[in-house]
């Protein structure tokens, strides 16, 4: 093919032979003439094919003008991952693109058995595939052998560092001899890589592979809007609706890993997990499950989850939205590649809106604000599925016949039908029911506003609000209430947004709040039975607008004392006239009585003595003790 004219023959005929019919941009960029055999520092994504790049860019240097490898000894080349699933998924790569050459490619990576992989390197390896530490390890046991080797790969160089093994890897370059090749791989370039590029590479060329945002332009980015209390129902419907060959769902932390696995096991769903306390042996199981179908869907946290590539992944599920741009990109990168086309679904609580629509901007994608699908959808996407099974479409079979005669006969075509459509049904995980959510409109939510200056008001002053239901709340200006805080806690235990609010009246010892009409009952259905918010604030409904004299000002009952602190202000009270007061006395003589049956009130200290010109007491000096 023309296409594989730069490339070394046998690997042409292996990616012939894969089914490859066009390189990537990437491929592509490292087969440049103008690159020749120097060094390179390559900024390319997750997904855009970078491993068959550096196998590709490789190949000249190791082989030279040889079509084969001669007997394996000391390594040739070096690729370092930043996890055992990366390294494992590059060794496999290697495998099937150096086949034709003869090439022997060997693993070291933590979690294996390392007196497997000494032997290994002891019976020699041309190219050999790991993980930062345990090379480290195997180099300072002196069983790998970096005498002999003419080119070193530094696979997801950004992760690597991310993830603190910058220390291993100077080691490891340095183990390495001076004169040799160094490809850096990395989906973005910050200054710690351009260092570690400057230190370790010589007229490295740079090269960033046109197109290597192409791979998002096949991913369909989805964000669902979901009352708090039905994220976990939400997935499962998407995991539903799409039911997709593979399935990818991201969580935040290992404990919602573990939680989501069990509830959905216990929903029908063929299901695994991928987090940090898994033994290499586990993970490579669970890997193993979704490549040959026994399981379809995936549950991992975002470091587990570095380098795994499910050639099927059609569905990356955010359970927990990521926490930054990269993440995100990330994440959705697993799916949609080699022109397949793919779903990221973010489930976005309402409370966490806008935060989705920033994250969405500073990466650059447009997602559509969508409600999750209804139980309705997931039912109506099943039958549509069943009227599209290909086994309507193969004739029937002699052998069958006679048999689908007799199951005419007895219980007739519509009951036969019945049977089948509850058959399939029957196999699938029912849908669940969720409740009804607007989808989030930016456009609309900026006019909301979200100026809270003003710790007596709402969010915004509407006063075409429409039919409404007040609410009390009991805490008010004395228990520190400010709507700032009111309003989120409100929408999340509520399950509504702040468009549902209207006005707010702060009181001394409670709050009113006006909710739409037709949110009203769904809002006390979100907060539960005991009607009580976080930190035992009741929540009542009110029959009526609120009397906002009952809050105010009371007057004192005969028979109470006066409260000595400030009272409420009372606009109906009469204006006092305040008089002007009497001068204070000067003299004893001027004094009330009082003053004298108050001992306290006598300043104590030096004695009071009469001005009669006799002379006073000097203060006596201090003897020093």
């Amino acid at each position: 093919m023309s296409n594989f004219e730069a490339i070394v023959p046998a690997l042409a005929k292996a990616l012939e032979k894969r089914g490859y019919s066009e390189l990537t941009p990437v491929q592509k960029a490292v087969l440049a003439p103008e690159l020749g055999q120097a060094d390179a520092l390559v900024s390319a994504q997750t997904g855009s094919g970078k491993t068959v790049a550096f196998g590709l860019a490789l190949a000249p240097t190791l082989l030279g003008d040889a079509e084969r490898f001669a007997q394996a000894a000391a390594p040739l080349a070096l690729a370092v991952a930043p996890t055992r699933e990366l390294a494992l998924q590059v060794t496999r790569e290697l495998e099937w693109l150096y086949e034709l050459t003869g090439a022997t490619v060997a693993s070291c990576v933590g979690g294996m058995d390392m007196r497997t992989e000494r032997r290994a390197l002891e019976r020699g390896a041309h190219i050999v595939v790991g993980t930062p530490g345990r090379l480290r390890d195997h180099i300072t046991r002196h069983s790998l052998d970096m005498s002999a080797l003419k080119a070193v790969v530094l696979d997801e160089a950004d992760e690597m560092l991310d993830l603190g093994f910058r220390e291993d890897l100077e080691f490891i370059l340095d183990a390495a001899p001076a004169e040799r090749r160094t490809l850096m791989f990395s989906a973005t370039v910050p200054r710690s890589i351009a260092t570690l590029a400057q230190g370790y590479q010589r007229d490295a060329v740079r090269i960033s592979a046109a197109g290597e945002e192409k791979q998002h332009l096949d991913i369909e980015y989805r964000a669902l809007s979901v009352a708090q209390a039905d994220r976990e129902n939400a997935i499962i419907n998407v995991l539903r609706f799409y039911e997709a060959k593979n399935a990818l769902v991201f969580c935040n932390t290992r404990a919602a890993v573990n939680h989501l696995t069990a509830r959905f096991n216990n929903r029908n769903f063929s299901v695994v997990a991928l987090s940090g306390e898994l033994s290499q042996n586990e993970r490579s199981h669970a890997l193993q499950a979704m490549r040959d179908g026994r399981a379809k869907v995936c549950i991992a946290t975002d470091v587990a989850a570095r380098g795994i590539d499910l050639p099927n992944l059609e569905l990356v599920i955010h359970a927990d939205l990521p926490t930054n741009p990269e993440t995100l990109l990330h994440r959705s990168g697993r799916t949609g590649r080699a022109g397949r086309k793919g779903v990221s679904a973010l489930i976005v609580p309402n409370s966490a809106r806008k935060r989705t629509e920033r994250l969405l901007q500073n990466a650059g994608l447009k997602a559509t604000w969508a409600s999750p699908p209804s139980a309705d959808d997931v039912l109506r996407r099943d039958d549509e599925r069943i009227l599209a099974d290909p086994a309507f479409s193969e004739p029937v079979k002699d052998e069958e016949r006679g048999f689908i005669g007799e199951l005419l006969d007895k219980h007739g075509a519509e009951q036969v039908a019945a049977a089948f459509v509850r058959l399939c049904r029957s196999s699938r995980s029912a849908p669940e029911d969720l409740m009804e959510i607007a989808p989030f409109t930016p456009s609309r939510e900026k006019q909301a506003g979200e100026n809270f200056a003003r710790r007596d008001e709402a969010p915004s002053r509407r006063e075409d609000f429409g039919a409404s239901v007040w609410f009390s709340l009991s805490i008010g200006r004395r228990q520190n209430a400010e709507p700032r805080w009111l309003i989120p806690m409100l929408c999340r235990a509520g399950s509504i947004s702040k468009r549902e609010i209207g006005a707010i009246k702060m009181q001394p010892e409670e709050t009113f709040v006006q909710i739409a009409a037709d949110w009203a009952d769904r809002f006390l259905a979100a907060i539960g039975p005991d009607r009580k918010l976080q930190n035992n604030i009741v929540v009542k409904r009110l029959d009526g607008t609120p009397d906002l004299s009952r809050a105010g000002y009371q007057p004192p009952s005969p028979d109470k004392k006066p409260h000595r602190g400030k009272a409420p202000f009372d606009p109906n009270a009469p204006k006092r006239k305040f008089e002007k007061r009497a001068p204070a006395p000067t003299s004893a003589d001027q004094r009330p009585a009082a003053f004298e049956a108050k001992p306290w009130a006598k300043k104590p200290g030096k004695p009071k003595f009469e001005n009669t010109g006799a002379p006073k007491h000097k203060k006596a000096k201090k003897r020093p003790s």
